[in-house]
């Protein structure tokens, strides 16, 4: 179910793989977004499955995923956003979370908090979640970055968010993602990418041009001095235990990551 975990202090971090879900066919078993073609209930069910697990520390075992040992702290809610490969960043405050139980999630590429309890949630299939984190200060953040995030500065706008609401010292964690090797693209569109953030320019592991998004956003984490924790090194387009837009097309369910303030 995870790709990737890790504790700081009381700051929980997770990625989760395409595995310990419900969903069928193509989209099998963990997607955890409304992609066209997958069942809404079923989509619901598999994000109930990764919250409760995330919650509890632990992948979800036997008959019932949803069980809770005793003194297990539980999410107040997850936060979810509509991902439309902008720049904006959403600041969940504590009088949003009851409002937001029951209002369409943001329109934002990013998601920003100090409240304990809420798990924010970014999803993906090729670009890369980035999950961040002031673990003294307890403000933490998860950015959707793609090509056009990368362009736009998400994970820069995402760091300065949080350093609005008082944190210092960030962490990042960046989970799976399409590796620079198989990231091909057009010649004009890998100029207009790498005149922004020249460390992404790459060559596909078949010699053609390409962009390597973790390396882009790596350096703008490091401009940002912002330090790296953890760092995925699955490609999701070679790794079948993930999903990938690239490698499914249309039929691609999304991996997603989690961060949360253990209450």
């Amino acid at each position: 179910m995870f790709a990737l975990q890790d504790t700081r202090g009381a700051v929980e971090i997770a990625f989760t793989d395409r595995h310990g879900g419900v969903s069928g066919g193509p989209y099998a078993s963990l997607n955890l977004a409304h992609s066209d073609g997958d069942d809404p209930d079923t989509v619901e069910e598999n994000l109930d499955i990764a919250a409760y697990a995330f919650a509890r520390g632990w992948e979800a075992s036997g008959s019932n995923p949803f069980v809770f040992p005793s003194g297990t702290p539980w999410p107040r809610m997850v936060a979810t956003m509509s991902q439309v490969h902008g720049s904006h960043v959403a600041v969940l405050h504590p009088v949003d979370v009851e409002s937001q139980r029951e209002q369409q999630p943001p329109v934002a590429d990013a998601l920003v908090t100090k409240v304990p309890g809420v798990i924010l949630m970014v999803r993906a299939a090729d670009c890369l979640p980035v999950l961040l984190a002031d673990v003294e200060r307890a403000v933490i953040g998860a950015a959707h970055a793609g090509r056009r995030g990368l362009v736009s500065g998400i994970v820069p706008s995402t760091v300065e968010t949080m350093r609005g609401l008082g944190a210092r010292e960030i962490l990042a964690w960046l989970g799976p993602h399409v590796c620079g090797r198989c990231y091909e693209v057009p010649t004009e569109m890998r100029t207009q990418v790498s005149s922004v953030v020249p460390e992404s320019y790459a060559l596909t592991s078949w010699g053609t041009p390409a962009l390597d998004i973790g390396k882009g956003v790596r350096a703008q984490l490091d401009f940002e001095r912002v330090s790296i924790a953890g760092v995925s090194r699955r490609c999701t387009k070679e790794d079948e235990d993930l999903y990938s837009y690239r490698r499914q097309g249309g039929e691609s369910g999304r991996l997603a990551g989690m961060v949360w303030i253990r209450p």
